[in-house]
């Protein structure tokens, strides 16, 4: 017996219906695409009460019990290519008409560091990547004695525009890139940042201090210990100083050897 016009009709609604439930279940759990192959149909998928803080395996998305600092449930970071993909051609300050390039962040993803500078130099701005030129290469023998490599590691700054004259972060310029640099902490999930002169320092931690009274200890972002140092272009003109950043190193490899972490290479005594 073939169905009539009134069946049809019962069944498309039902499909649809349960076809917005599921787009409702990946909004909740910050899902925005659909799984790569067919799956089963998730329990309780005609019910739009049931809970969605544990999103379904048959929606591709893992169960995740975290919450971030409001208490609400963690959602999944973006990788790195996606958050540099939404930077785009960033015009979203003063900085874009006085750049050459955008300098993202280079390294690995995850990575068990992250060293985060204050912005983009002459160098950085020329050739498009973090901490190039004699600060670079310093940057470069500091990660080396803690027994890494620049590619173990993960490398960004505060901006990712070069500010003219190589002058101060702004607030204006730190308030538009802040949003990208959480996000590019999230996605590399570090165990440990080390910031890197005062700006970078006082924008992660939030504070408003001299490096002098902020280096030597851990404090923390979010979770994250973080161990802010003298920038390797102050060791440049300060080379007395350097004895004191790498006392910091050594803590931020001591706590890394705490939490598990094996350095590729043997660090420097």
């Amino acid at each position: 017996m073939g169905s009539t016009p009134g069946d049809l009709r019962d069944e498309l609604f039902a499909l649809t219906s349960a076809f917005r439930q599921a787009l409702l279940r990946q909004r909740r759990a910050g899902v925005w695409a659909a799984p790569g192959a067919a799956t089963a149909r998730p329990a309780g998928a005609g019910d739009e009460s049931a809970s969605v803080d544990s999103a379904s395996p048959a929606l591709g998305v893992a169960r995740d019990e975290r919450r971030d600092e409001r208490g609400e449930p963690a959602v999944a970071a973006r990788t790195l290519a996606v958050i540099r993909e939404e930077l785009g051609d960033c015009q979203r300050c003063k900085l874009c008409k006085t750049r050459n390039k955008i300098v993202f962040g280079v390294g690995a993803e995850p990575a068990p560091i992250m060293f985060i500078g204050e912005a983009p130099g002459a160098d950085e701005d020329r050739i498009g990547e973090p901490f190039v030129g004699k600060a670079g290469e310093l940057l470069d023998k500091m990660i080396e004695a803690m027994g890494w490599g620049r590619g173990d590691v993960y490398i960004a700054n505060v901006l990712r525009c070069r500010p003219p004259n190589n002058r101060n972060p702004e607030p204006d310029e730190i308030a538009a890139c802040r949003p990208f640099l959480d996000a590019q902490i999230q996605a590399v999930r570090p165990r440990i940042i080390v910031t890197l002169g005062r700006p970078a320092a006082n924008v992660v931690l939030g504070r408003d201090a001299p490096i002098s009274a902020l280096r030597g200890r851990f404090h923390e972002h979010r979770g994250v210990k973080v161990m802010p140092t003298f920038h390797p272009a102050y060791l440049l003109r300060e080379p007395d100083r350097k004895r004191d950043t790498w006392s910091d190193l050594k803590q931020v490899i001591a706590e890394l050897e705490r939490l598990g972490v094996k350095s590729p290479r043997p660090p420097k005594a």
